[in-house]
Parts: C-alpha cells; structure tokens; sequence
C-alpha cells in the first residue's frame, strides 16, 4: 500500500483537498500527478493511548486493502472521530465503505 507519511503532504490535502464526512470519520481527496494512489490514516491522541490508535489504523489499512477499489493519481486522507475507536471491525467497514461510496458519488454530480 503507498501511504502518506509526511505532515506536509497531509496539510496540503486537508487544504486543498474534496472532503465528505460521516459520523465517526472524513475523507479528504485531492488530485496526484503521479500514477498511484497515496494514503494516510490521521488518529487523533484524543481517541485514545498508542494502542488503541495503532489497533484502528491497522484495522483500516485492511479494510481499505481488502475492500476498497481506490482510484490512481488521487491522494487520500482517512481522518478518524471520537467514538471510531470503539467500533468492532464490521461497523468500522461498512462506514468506511459508505464514506468512500459517498466521494465517489459526491464526484458524479
């Protein structure tokens, strides 16, 4: 998977980037002039100690790895809200599914 790592590139999106929300998480996509696709997960310490962030990252780097038909040449953020922490795994997928549903619709009008 191609992440996002650098705090500049995650300003540039959150600046410049499209942005649709849902109850627990926001999704910021902007254009990439490179052939890939790039993403980031953004947890706040707010939602809780290490542990509890890493667990939600690592569950959705998976879900957005399994389930997710990601376009080329568009950079993601993946920003989560307080109460995500506390989402089982099948809830946490099926809004991060609406969430990326939402975009691409969003894109179509």
């Amino acid at each position: 998977m191609h992440r996002l790592r650098k705090n500049k590139e995650f300003n540039y999106i959150y600046k410049k980037g499209d942005r649709v929300s849902t109850e627990h998480f926001t999704l910021f996509v902007v254009k990439s002039k490179y052939n890939n696709y790039r993403i980031g997960f953004s947890v706040s310490k707010k939602l809780g100690k290490a542990n509890v962030r890493n667990k939600l990252k690592r569950r959705l780097r998976e879900i957005v790895r399994r389930d997710i038909d990601v376009k080329n040449f568009q950079n993601y953020v993946l920003l989560a809200r307080e109460g995500a922490e506390k989402l089982e795994f099948r809830p946490l997928q099926e809004e991060v599914k609406k969430l990326f549903f939402k975009y691409e619709k969003k894109k179509m009008v």
